[in-house]
């Protein structure tokens, strides 16, 4: 169902299509600036503790003056303008100094994705930060589509696993472990990734992509797609969903339901 769609710039809100910022501003002109993309249920946000330190660790990372006190004051406004709803709470801050403030509807998401290698280096400099520079993520979903898949599998040069995107990837084992790839890999550290990795034993490191081609299930985990079967990488299919991967969505589920109870 719908939601109604809402802009905070700087405090003022007024629906999103109505919402303007001035110019110029850095983080439009160069993708200069940080963001994080919180989940609504019924209005309430998910780990939005979290997300707010993620944000300031990415902010910190190129040297962004954030001034937390008042985003969370306009987030408390702008949701209690909101009102009840599933939705997703998008914040950005530029190098312009603007603080926006976005809700929105949930994108469609169908329960099974596949998947193509795009082969990406990561930035030494913007490794871990969640910054608006995500023209080659982008690229990247646009190159998997084009090859016939739903979204990219990022892949480093010397063949070790990344990360989708916008979402971890996990995948099971032929003895039925679960592999992720570590921080150290060069991916973000995904608040959903945390509550799987909390809830379930799982192996972090860096793997190759032929170790995930010999998976017998994987998923994606985001705060969009929480739990995601991937039916099949490059020409590989997978179980989807398999086992490991519906105990992944229960445990996610459970750490929502805890989370949530104590908003």
């Amino acid at each position: 169902m719908a939601v109604q769609e809402l802009a905070s710039i700087d405090g003022v809100i007024s629906p999103t299509p109505e919402a303007t910022i001035p110019l110029p501003d850095d983080g439009l002109y160069r993708g200069d600036g940080v963001f994080e993309v919180i989940r609504l249920y019924d209005g309430h946000p998910f780990a939005l503790t979290d997300h707010l330190d993620r944000l300031e660790r990415s902010a910190a990372a190129i040297e962004l003056p954030v001034e937390r006190a008042a985003v969370e004051r306009e987030i408390e406004a702008l949701l209690a303008e909101f009102g009840d709803g599933d939705a997703q709470l998008r914040i950005v801050l530029t190098r312009g100094g603007r603080r926006i403030l976005l809700t929105e509807n949930m994108p469609p998401m169908a329960p099974t994705v596949r998947l193509a290698r795009v082969t990406y280096q990561p930035s030494v400099i913007l490794t871990g930060v969640k910054s608006l520079s995500y023209g080659a993520n982008m690229q990247a979903t646009r190159i998997a589509q084009g090859r016939g898949a739903d979204e990219a599998l990022l892949v480093r040069p010397d063949g070790i696993v990344l990360e989708a995107p916008t979402s971890t990837i996990f995948w099971v084992t032929g003895d039925g472990g679960l592999r992720t790839p570590s921080l150290e890999a060069g991916i973000l550290d995904s608040i959903t990734r945390r509550q799987i990795v909390r809830a379930l034993e799982v192996e972090e490191g860096e793997f190759a992509i032929d170790d995930l081609l010999a998976a017998k299930e994987a998923f994606l985990a985001s705060t969009v797609r929480e739990v995601q079967a991937v039916a099949a990488v490059d020409d590989r299919e997978l179980e989807a969903p398999g086992p490991r991967t519906q105990e992944a969505g229960e445990a996610f589920q459970a750490a929502l339901n805890e989370i949530l109870a104590q908003t």
